[in-house]
């Protein structure tokens, strides 16, 4: 009887602690409206576009559900590391607790983003692209080169990353503020769309794996 009474007692306790755990999948929306403050949410939206910034390890964004009302947003702030996935319109999801502020503090953060594909035809590589010159700057252009080991970060932190020719002769700081695909590490050979601008940086308005 003593040995039975002490499981009820377990599995209730393990009940309660699991209970008090475990996050609730909501909506931008239904997390935005006020019904779960200080209750454990995870909620899943895209990073609205120039939304974040950085101060010391702290990141602040705001996110929007793609499927719902794209003019409802929720603020979110996360302490902790950043993947260099991370950026404009990347599907982040947040794990965490709402102030009575209305923001959403995450304990978790994980941010998703499909893999991408693109053909090196017809795209430049470095060296070829510097013999051009000036006569390049601020026109579209098509840049092919390898990720340059150290140098991929976060967006909104400098220079996404340094892109390199395969025989690494030649080197270009790219910037860039969208997502990334999770595919995409140092030495990835990438496909990079954009232009060059006069202070010899190549701007991206899009990133792919070479495929």
């Amino acid at each position: 009887m003593v040995s039975g009474i002490i499981i009820v007692v377990l599995v209730v306790v393990l009940a309660l602690v699991g209970g008090s755990s475990a996050a609730t999948n909501v909506s931008v929306a239904e997390a935005s409206s006020g019904e779960y403050v200080n209750k454990k949410i995870q909620v899943s939206g895209n990073v609205v576009e120039d939304s974040f910034s950085t101060q010391g390890n702290t990141l602040t964004f705001s996110i929007y559900d793609p499927q719902g009302n794209p003019t409802v947003h929720l603020s979110v702030v996360f302490e902790g590391g950043v993947s260099a996935t991370f950026g404009n319109d990347v599907t982040a999801i947040c794990t965490g607790r709402i102030g009575d502020d209305g923001v959403l503090y995450a304990s978790e953060l994980v941010t998703k983003c499909p893999s991408k594909y693109e053909s090196a035809s017809n795209a430049l590589s470095i060296a070829r692209l510097f013999e051009y010159g000036e006569e390049v700057i601020g026109k579209p252009l098509k840049i092919v080169g390898v990720v340059k080991a150290g140098s991929l970060s976060a967006a909104g932190q400098g220079d996404r990353f340094v892109l390199v020719d395969e025989e690494g002769n030649a080197e270009i700081a790219i910037e860039y503020l969208a997502a990334l695909s999770d595919d995409i590490q140092e030495g990835s050979t990438l496909v990079i769309t954009g232009s060059l601008n006069a202070q010899g940086k190549f701007i991206a308005t899009d990133v792919a794996l070479e495929g």
